[in-house]
C-alpha cells in the first residue's frame, strides 16, 4: 500500500513538473515575440497539413507587414467588429463569455428539441409510389434514411488576444482544459506584449481564406491593393469575414457580407487604437 501511494504521489509530481515546463515554455516563446515575429502558428501548420493531404499542393499566400504598414481603416474594422473593448480589456471580456454561454445553450437546448421531433418521425419516403426492390421484393422506401440531425450553432465570446492564442500555440478542440490553457496564454499575451504587438501579430496571422493568411496576403486577393490603402468599406468587408473566412470567400461582396459591413464602417469613427 504504502509503495502504490508513493507510486501515485511521484507520477502526480511528474504531471506536476511538466506542466510548469510547459507554462515556461509558453511564457519564453510569447517573450520571443517581443522583438522577433512568429513564422507560423499551429493553426497554419494544421491548415498546411490539411490542404496538402486532401489536394496534394500548397496554395498559401501570405507576406508579414509591421503595424505602420496595415491601414488604420482595417484595424478600426477588426477591433469594431470582433473586440470593441480591445484597448481596454485585459485579454477576457468575461461579460461577452457569459452571454455567449448563454446564447449557445439556449441554441442546444432548441437543437435537442429538433432532434427530439426528428427521432419522433418515421423517414420519409424517397417516392409517394412504393415501388419493390428487384432484388429483395421489398419497397423502395424500406431503406430510406431518416432525417439528418440538427446541430446548434455555436458563438464565442473570444477576444482577439484569446483568438491569438488560440491560433499561436493551440488546437481547435472545445475541452475545458484547452479553454484554461487559452486563457493562461491569453494573459501571458497581455502581460508580455503591448496591445500594439498583439494587433500586429493578429492582423499578420489570422485566415481570410483557404491558404489567405493575414492582411496584406487579403488585401491582395480580394481587392488587389496592399494592406496599408484598404478603405473604409473594403476594411469592413475583410473584418466581417473573420468569423468564418472559407465560408464566405466565395462572395466576399454577398448583400450580407455588404450589409454587415456598413454596420462595421459605421462604428469605426468611435475605435480607439492602440
Amino acid at each position: 500500500m504504502k509503495a502504490a501511494t508513493t507510486a501515485l504521489l511521484r507520477l502526480l509530481a511528474l504531471v506536476v513538473v511538466c506542466l510548469i515546463a510547459l507554462q515556461l515554455t509558453f511564457v519564453a516563446r510569447v517573450a520571443l515575440m517581443i522583438a522577433v515575429d512568429p513564422q507560423s502558428t499551429t493553426f497554419q501548420r494544421s491548415e498546411a497539413c490539411r490542404l496538402l493531404s486532401e489536394k496534394h499542393r500548397l496554395l498559401w499566400s501570405q507576406q508579414w507587414v509591421p503595424y505602420e504598414r496595415i491601414s488604420a481603416n482595417l484595424k478600426r474594422a477588426v477591433i469594431a467588429s470582433e473586440d470593441a473593448g480591445f484597448t481596454e480589456h485585459s485579454g477576457v471580456e468575461w461579460d461577452a463569455l457569459e452571454k455567449a454561454w448563454d446564447r449557445n445553450q439556449q441554441a442546444e437546448a432548441r437543437v435537442e428539441k429538433i432532434n427530439a421531433r426528428i427521432e419522433r418521425q418515421p423517414p420519409k419516403a424517397a417516392s409517394t409510389r412504393p415501388a419493390a426492390n428487384p432484388a429483395t421484393g421489398t419497397p423502395a422506401n424500406a431503406s430510406a434514411k431518416p432525417a439528418a440531425r440538427a446541430t446548434p450553432k455555436v458563438v464565442g465570446g473570444s477576444t482577439i488576444t484569446q483568438q491569438l492564442a488560440k491560433n499561436l500555440f493551440l488546437g481547435g478542440e472545445r475541452t475545458l482544459l484547452r479553454k484554461a490553457q487559452e486563457f493562461t496564454v491569453t494573459f501571458m499575451l497581455e502581460a508580455l506584449l503591448t496591445k500594439q504587438r498583439i494587433l500586429e501579430i493578429y492582423l499578420n496571422n489570422v485566415e481570410w481564406g483557404e491558404g489567405v493568411f493575414g492582411a496584406e496576403a487579403a488585401a491582395t486577393h480580394y481587392f488587389h491593393v496592399s494592406a496599408n490603402a484598404l478603405g473604409t468599406m473594403q476594411a469592413a468587408q475583410l473584418a466581417v469575414m473573420l468569423p468564418a473566412p472559407k465560408r464566405f470567400e466565395k462572395r466576399p461582396s454577398s448583400g450580407y457580407v455588404l450589409g454587415r459591413a456598413a454596420t462595421v464602417s459605421a462604428r469605426m469613427g468611435a475605435v480607439e487604437l492602440p
